[in-house]
């Protein structure tokens, strides 16, 4: 689901009042006596929250877990096991290398920790860019030749994997830091007179901070550290929910931090020896004895065999880092090149719908704009603000006969708030709808997209279940719409679809769509294709649809708490050995609950298969 912000206003995020608006349920299956709202006695839970099962309750099912789970473990052992294998590698080279021989007897473990964490970090600054291609992932999804189902699904993890490459960063950053912090005082306390060129200290017992604040890998080395602190610190969930903009804005310091990080190793402050052929570490110099050092155990041939041939010779290291930064640097800025040139157009804002509960409806025109069900779009409204992007689900996509698609965002941030109030002008009674006859001059808009979400995939199963928590029924909106406006060409035999608010009035943002699809299945047989069921949550007094054309809702309307265990036995018994896709737009609760029991065993033979919206 994408409503507008992240946490405050990112539209692939969860609303930030989503914890506390929409209620963690549990599934009510039609025929059974309907659950009470109030939250069990003892739980610790809010009011409407769901209870986490207990551990222990639900068995793990092999089959599932490896259908759910076994493809992104294999990813991250993979990455896992590469930045053990860079780390040992790099390790063992400067720790027992002839040509790092005695810059190691100056510095010690501080150089092969410093070295092994760098190539650990040098290989995640590269990989961490790659999730954000965001054009990049769109093909690939899109292309059938090039990726599967599973594929396509490990696609959905990059969100995740973008944030494991950060915190790997930061970690090792610490390390690489604390250890160049301990050879910046060898270097000092262990300066040597032999090898003047190893130095980085200009004579013994300089001041280390000094060393550190004269020298360019020093000084990047402390702004880079800056940078990052302020990237890591603004990443923090609470200051994505409780102030976006730091976030995006401090975020964005990237492109500082690696035109930074391409510079750091110019300085050469490690070197190591380029003549080992002509002078063996531990060789004898000239002005050095065998007698004095071995106690004339040595005859003179073995003497002039130990003889260096010449003194030692040291040169610092070619700057590696943009060997490895480079690729995923260029790919990154030639694809948001690409994004900039198809979003340079601005679009035309057909009409703007306010529905109950502070939920907006946007309609748009763009030339040549394609989209298929389940995607996203980015916003950059520069009357708000003109750096800043945010993401929004469709809700309606182009067909042949219709060019406009559509959103729906929910008013809960602050850029959400400006962007609204620029859109309306002030409320006036009965005007709901503002088509653009009326000479409404809307703030300009421009659009970025469209990119492929989890979403996509649900009708590439025979059997799928979409689950939504309030305003996260955005993303199968636009599934509902496809089906109704005859989309071909699909997998999709049978559609479960679960919508649950703490709200009657949330009901109402896609009644008529429902009502439509409703009555279009039934006018051609095919009443069990879509399986709708409605909870409210939260009733205060008993509350219905009194609308006549509402029927078929308030039908399927039940006040309590889903049961998601009985949905799942249903739906396994009535599709045995079939792969049923699972989906879910909503609060973590729901989330979590889903998850398990995809994992878990059951006895009806049908394997659930778990897709989630990457919230931001």
């Amino acid at each position: 689901m994408r409503t507008g912000g992240k946490g405050a206003d990112t539209g692939r995020s969860v609303d930030r009042t989503h914890t506390h608006t929409h209620t963690h349920t549990l599934l009510e299956i039609p025929g059974l006596p309907v659950c009470p709202s109030q939250p069990r006695r003892g739980s610790g839970a809010q009011s409407g929250q769901l209870q986490a099962p207990r551990p222990g309750i639900m068995a793990v099912s092999l089959r599932s877990w490896v259908a759910n789970e076994g493809g992104k473990h294999l990813v991250l052992m993979l990455w896992v096991g590469t930045n053990i294998w860079l780390f040992l590698k790099t390790f063992l080279l400067y720790s027992s290398g002839q040509q790092y021989h005695y810059l190691y007897k100056m510095l010690g473990l501080g150089l092969c920790i410093s070295r092994a964490s760098a190539s650990v970090l040098n290989l995640n600054c590269s990989l961490v860019l790659l999730p954000m291609c965001r054009s990049l992932l769109t093909f690939v999804r899109g292309t059938d030749t090039v990726s599967s189902r599973k594929t396509r699904r490990l696609l959905d993890k990059s969100k995740t994997f973008h944030v494991a490459c950060g915190v790997t960063i930061c970690i090792f950053s610490v390390v690489h830091v604390s250890a160049h912090l301990v050879n910046v005082l060898n270097f000092s306390v262990s300066y040597s007179d032999d090898f003047p060129a190893l130095n980085l200290a200009r004579y013994r017992g300089e001041d280390p901070k000094l060393i550190v604040l004269t020298t360019i890998p020093g000084v990047t080395g402390v702004l880079l550290t800056l940078i990052l602190f302020l990237m890591f610190m603004s990443s923090s969930y609470c200051v994505r929910v409780s102030n976006y903009e730091i976030f995006w804005y401090t975020h964005n310091l990237f492109i500082v931090f690696y035109i930074i990080l391409m510079v750091h190793m110019v300085g050469g402050a490690l070197k190591y020896q380029t003549n080992i052929d002509a002078h063996p570490p531990g060789c004898l110099r000239a002005n050095q004895s065998s007698t004095g050092s071995q106690g004339k155990e040595l005859d003179r041939g073995e003497d002039e065999e130990q003889r260096c041939r010449e003194e030692a010779h040291f040169q610092p290291h070619y700057p590696q880092t943009w060997l490895w930064v480079s690729g995923p640097l260029c790919l990154y800025c030639a694809e948001r090149f690409y994004r900039y040139v198809r979003s340079s157009d601005p679009v035309t804002i057909v009409t703007v719908i306010k529905h109950p509960c502070d939920v907006f409806e946007l309609r748009m025109l763009k030339k040549n704009f394609r989209a298929r069900p389940g995607q996203y779009i980015l916003l950059n409204c520069p009357n708000v603000s003109s750096f800043e992007n945010h993401p929004f689900t469709l809700t309606t996509c182009p067909t042949e006969n219709k060019e406009t698609f559509g959103i729906h965002l929910r008013v809960v941030g602050d850029w959400t708030g400006r962007f609204t109030e620029m859109l309306l002008p002030q409320p006036r009674i009965g005007l709901d709808v503002l088509p653009m006859l009326q000479q409404r001059r809307y703030p300009k808009l421009y659009v970025d997209g469209p990119f492929g979400s989890p979403s996509e995939e649900v009708f590439n199963y025979d059997v799928s279940l979409c689950v939504a928590g309030g305003i996260g029924v955005t993303p199968f909106a636009c599934v509902l719409h496809a089906l109704l406006d005859g989309w071909t060409g699909f997998r999709l035999q049978r559609l479960y679809f679960v919508w649950v608010c703490r709200e009657l009035q949330s009901f109402y943002w896609f009644a008529e769509l429902l009502c439509a699809l409703h009555h279009k299945l039934w006018q051609e047989n095919r009443p069990d294709y879509f399986n709708l069921r409605l909870y409210l949550s939260r009733a205060d007094g008993l509350q219905s649809m009194p609308e006549e054309k509402y029927r078929p809702l308030a039908s399927r309307l039940l006040v309590g708490r889903p049961r998601w265990k009985l949905l799942f036995d249903e739906i396994g018994k009535t599709n045995k050995d079939k792969r049923v896709g699972v989906f879910c737009c909503g609060p973590k609760g729901i989330s979590r609950t889903l998850h398990r029991l995809c994992n878990s065993g059951r006895s009806s033979g049908a394997t659930f298969e778990f897709n989630k919206e990457s919230f931001s």
